[in-house]
């Protein structure tokens, strides 16, 4: 990298790019400046002309802490949102090419009706309260630190693939907030994923059609136990979960390098005189209700 032109410090890594520098968010400095190890975020430095600073963060709303202080700072943001400038899903939607392996679900191996695996349990979140409201009418078993019945990562998939369903749950209700528990966990498995996050019109956007079950589709806890015990006894109805496989699959995106790489492909299609005048005003924009 060329010396001569200064760059953003980022918490995880530095992106070696000439025209891009980079700052990433993390959890663990929300409540403070963006820093590694003891150096902050150089915000006092003029922009050398023609280098962007982006703005990145994987994280939810709630896990992104004060941004106010970097107003006028950013001119990109690269975000799993939708509307980011550069976009880095978990996963994503592909089409199948010619030869590739269709995989045919088959309730004959279902031993479960109702799956979890959670580590991070606290009784405030909107998906604990669920869960109890639905633990109380089905049978939900639960696997994950919390439960003190840890899955190891070769484990995960064929545990969760003899449940009917699993509880795709996210931790924070954000817009376009949704990671591997739905991409991964459900889809991956061969469960159908029963999803609480962002509204339905966000799954929809991403997801295939008739893949999922959203928790707000249903007036009550108690009507959703009660589908959910109807569509597991119905194996047409059940198998129709599974049709997008046909002609669709699921990218994950875990290496780094992969989403970075996003970045170098997209910057010169991007408009150049651009700043974030209120970046947390952008952080905190609303997924539609339509």
């Amino acid at each position: 990298m060329d010396k001569r032109i200064p760059h953003l410090p980022s918490l995880k890594f530095k992106l070696h790019h000439p025209t891009v520098a980079l700052a990433l968010q993390s959890p663990a400095q929300s409540k403070g400046e963006l820093i590694q190890g003891s150096q902050k975020l150089p915000i006092e430095l003029q922009r050398p002309q023609g280098q962007r600073w982006a703005w990145m963060s994987l994280e939810s709303l709630a896990h992104n802490g004060n941004l106010q202080k970097f107003a006028n700072i950013f001119n990109m943001t690269i975000s799993y949102r939708r509307d980011a400038d550069v976009t880095i899903p978990y996963g994503e939607l592909q089409p199948k090419k010619a030869g590739d392996h269709v995989v045919e679900e088959s309730p004959a191996n279902k031993t479960s009706l109702v799956c979890w695996v959670v580590s991070n349990y606290q009784n405030n979140h909107k998906r604990s309260q669920v869960y109890k409201a639905l633990d109380a009418l089905v049978p939900v078993k639960v696997y994950g630190r919390w439960a003190n019945a840890p899955l190891s990562s070769t484990d995960l998939l064929p545990t969760i693939s003899h449940c009917y369903f699993y509880l795709a749950f996210e931790n924070s209700l954000a817009k376009d907030y949704i990671t591997e528990k739905l991409w991964n966990n459900a889809y991956k498995s061969g469960a159908v994923p029963v999803v609480l996050g962002p509204p339905i019109s966000d799954y929809k956007a991403v997801a295939p059609n008739h893949s999922f079950i959203h928790v707000d589709e249903f007036t009550s806890i108690n009507e959703m136990g009660e589908f959910l015990q109807q569509l597991a006894n119905d194996q047409k109805r059940y198998s129709e979960y599974f049709t997008w496989k046909q002609e669709w699959k699921v990218k994950i995106y875990n290496d780094w390098r992969e989403r970075l790489c996003k970045i170098c492909t997209q910057n010169s299609s991007l408009p150049q005189p651009k700043v974030y005048s209120d970046l947390q005003a952008w952080d905190n924009a609303k997924s539609s209700q339509s």
